[in-house]
């Protein structure tokens, strides 16, 4: 059997990192970082040295917010994900909680698709400030076409909340409890783009291992989006994603997986960097995509930042 990118343990880099960050467009959005409360922080990192790789900056929640806007990220989008019935309540009010006290960052809800109550846990959140949802059925090991998933999708676009959800095979351990080369993948992701005509939904790292078909699904629906999350820092083992110039660009979102990087914060973004995209596809790519996709406030925008 296939054990996947991560059938063992890959190593961390010593690659150099910058004290800011490149000033490549008007602003700059991360849309996919991780903020957890302390234990369940250090429960993940624990997990990742045993089966994914060493985590270089161990910060806590707060801290990971000053880390990124003290480098000159303008605003964060902050993801968890309950591990297990009877967590999402809890993270989704310390993610609120959160996102009160800190300017520039909007959080999403999470749930345990299947839990009781999962419809009233997501909504309790969006009454709480939060403006979205993440998923990922790697960790909380569901299939995308089951009816807890299908209850979640449902809710979001009843709400008019996008979905994050981790619907790609890969990187696949065989430490997690399901086969996510069974549970996920592009075609169940066409499949439920089409039942939910109404849901914004947004895929990880670009879909891995299913690059090119995700970026072809990309092409034929316009509640579809990707984030770029370790896809483009040439890190993971595996053919690479096609060029970025050949995605939809107004349907990518730069994200970095902070602070669950082997390698320097700034990696992508120094790779985003070395690409030849036009100033008005980087605006789109670094900020406004995410803007227009999380209904984000980041002040007066250029003329860059809204070319489609």
């Amino acid at each position: 059997m296939d054990t996947g990118l991560l059938s063992s343990p890959l190593p961390g880099l010593d690659d150099p990192e910058g004290a800011s960050a490149p000033r490549l467009a008007p602003r700059i959005v991360d849309a996919h970082v991780h903020l957890f409360p302390p234990a369940l922080f250090r429960a993940v990192w624990q997990w990742f040295q045993r089966h994914g790789w060493p985590i270089r900056h161990r910060l806590d929640a707060d801290d990971v917010v000053s880390f990124l806007i003290g480098r000159g990220i303008d605003h964060l989008v902050a993801l968890c994900y309950s591990h297990k019935p009877g967590a999402a309540r809890g993270l989704n009010a310390f993610l609120a909680e959160l996102c009160r006290r800190r300017q520039g960052v909007t959080g999403l809800a999470t749930v345990f698709p299947g839990e009781e109550g999962a419809v009233a846990i997501l909504e309790e959140g969006f009454r709480l400030g939060l403006r979205g949802v993440k998923l990922h059925a790697h960790v909380q090991c569901f299939d995308l076409e089951s009816p807890a998933a299908d209850a979640v999708y449902a809710c979001c676009a009843a709400n008019g909340m996008p979905l994050v959800m981790h619907a790609g095979r890969e990187p696949k351990s065989p430490a997690y409890r399901c086969d996510p080369h069974v549970t996920c993948g592009v075609d169940k992701v066409a499949r439920i783009l089409r039942r939910h005509p109404r849901l914004r939904l947004c895929v990880p790292h670009l879909g891995a291992d299913e690059f090119a078909p995700f970026q072809r699904l990309l092409e034929e629906h316009d509640n579809l989006w990707l984030d770029t999350t370790m896809a483009l820092a040439e890190y993971l083992p595996g053919p690479p994603p096609p060029p970025l110039s050949l995605y939809r660009v107004d349907r990518v979102l730069y994200g970095s997986d902070f602070p669950q990087l082997p390698y320097a914060w700034d990696r992508e973004l120094c790779k985003i960097a070395r690409l030849e995209l036009s100033q008005a596809a980087l605006a789109r790519l670094l900020s406004g995509n995410a803007a227009d996709l999380f209904g984000l406030d980041l002040g007066r925008r250029s003329r860059a930042d809204i070319v489609r």
